[in-house]
């Protein structure tokens, strides 16, 4: 199989993090008729539809944001704590911020964070994609939430993939026992190119090539006494329709985005993509901004970064609430841990599991709040320790997926979505 690599980022633990992806549209070597024949296949042996058709987008920020330096500023810890950054006042009483994230400060009141959250030490994505640490995944193959909403809807979004992933693939965007038919759609490069007309063939051409296969297929027809091609015709026709219908294609060319709105996401296009996917019916879109491990120079890497953080989340919640969507789409910002409380001697914070934070937002969740708090030096939770689990349990919660469902893993046992099912109340309302 053909691989195709992207820029390279390393964390500090030597692991290279690329942005990779596979020839085939979804990501496995997979023809759009074999990917959707293989997830028929498994959508027929099962069948749990969700209860709803909300969307969620997860904003990943890899190697381990600040909590520190973002929604849990600390002004009264001593200076080698607190950091260079000062608090600001939020539109809701009660609620600072860090004074670089001006524009979520003045529309708190449609944005929510916890502050309390209990992770791991490790470089991955799998806890927060999936409920379960890279190292339970390698051994259990805990499919990603995405893989999940994908599994549930895929027979219901017709020429829209159900899960895509604007930063290739990743440990946590696996569908694990899933199988890869619930990859995630990852589109750039040989994928994009997938969903476009071979240059030169017109939808007539393309309409004679359907006539000669099917001339084709009448003759496997007359020796297949089982039906085996009947079947397969659906699955081609929906192939050629989400080439042909162009929905995907047409989110994905920002060129059809007002101008004055490409302005307001210059440099944060990932999030105007994330915005016009769900728009088409995408029921999961992840992305990625920045490099968060920062054990050396944390608040000249955080002032250059944060500003682009802010007016990312701000245009998107703001354009999902003029557009009537706020409530179908459920928004989450995290990494993998926080940081060490007390800056380094190279002006940096280290790995901090024992808390970190995250931002939500939408989805029908209560805002305008801060759920849980930490201790005066921001070291861990004080009265509130949440899991990562229960995060994503209030996800799928607001999805309409019930987290207790279960599939069959490898072996055919059941397997439940998340075994920590418990969800965060105070953003339940």
């Amino acid at each position: 199989m053909l691989r195709f690599l992207g820029s390279s980022r390393r964390f500090c633990d030597g692991v290279s993090r690329r942005n990779f992806l596979q020839i085939g549209a979804f990501g496995a070597g997979l023809s759009l008729a074999d990917m959707l024949q293989a997830r028929a296949a498994g959508s027929a042996a099962r069948k749990q539809p969700s209860r709803s058709n909300k969307s969620a987008i997860m904003i990943y920020l890899p190697g381990g944001p600040s909590h520190m330096d973002m929604y849990d500023i600390k002004s009264d810890a001593p200076k080698e704590f607190k950091g260079e950054f000062n608090a600001i006042q939020t539109n809701v009483p009660g609620v600072q911020i860090c004074e670089h994230f001006p524009l979520q400060a003045k529309m708190w009141d449609k944005l929510a964070c916890v502050r309390s959250i209990v992770s791991v030490d490790e470089h991955s994505d799998s806890l927060v994609m999936t409920g379960y640490p890279d190292r339970v995944n390698r051994t259990a193959d805990h499919p990603s939430l995405g893989a999940v909403v994908s599994k549930l809807r895929a027979e219901t979004n017709g020429a829209v993939p159900p899960f895509v992933s604007l930063r290739g693939m990743s440990r946590g965007s696996e569908p694990g026992y899933l199988g890869i038919a619930h990859r995630p759609f990852t589109p750039s490069g040989p994928g994009n190119a997938n969903l476009r007309l071979t240059n030169g063939v017109t939808e007539s051409r393309l309409d004679d090539r359907k006539t000669l296969l099917a001339g084709f297929d009448d003759t496997r027809r007359d020796i297949d006494a089982s039906g085996t091609m009947r079947g397969m015709d659906a699955y081609t026709e929906k192939a050629l329709e989400m080439v042909t219908a162009g929905v995907v294609r047409t989110a994905l060319d920002l060129s059809k985005e007002d101008p004055k709105v490409r302005e307001r996401y210059k440099g944060v296009e990932q999030f105007l993509t994330a915005r016009r996917l769900v728009e088409a019916g995408v029921g999961c879109v992840t992305l990625s901004i920045g490099g968060w491990d920062t054990h050396g120079q944390n608040f000249t890497t955080l002032k250059r970064q944060l500003p682009q953080v802010d007016r990312g989340v701000a245009n998107l919640i703001q354009d999902l609430h003029d557009r009537g969507m706020a409530d179908d789409v459920v928004t989450v910002m995290w990494g993998e841990f926080g940081r060490t409380p007390k800056v380094n001697n190279n002006a940096g914070r280290d790995h901090w599991a024992p808390v970190m934070g995250a931002l939500v937002a939408g989805g029908g969740l209560k805002m305008g709040q801060a759920v849980g708090a930490t201790t005066a030096k921001g070291e861990r939770p004080k009265d509130r320790p949440i899991t990562v689990p229960q995060m994503l349990s209030t996800i799928y919660h607001q999805l309409g997926i019930d987290p207790a469902i279960t599939f069959p893993n490898g072996a055919g046992r059941p397997m439940y979505v998340l075994d920590d099912r418990e969800t965060v109340k105070e953003l339940l309302g």
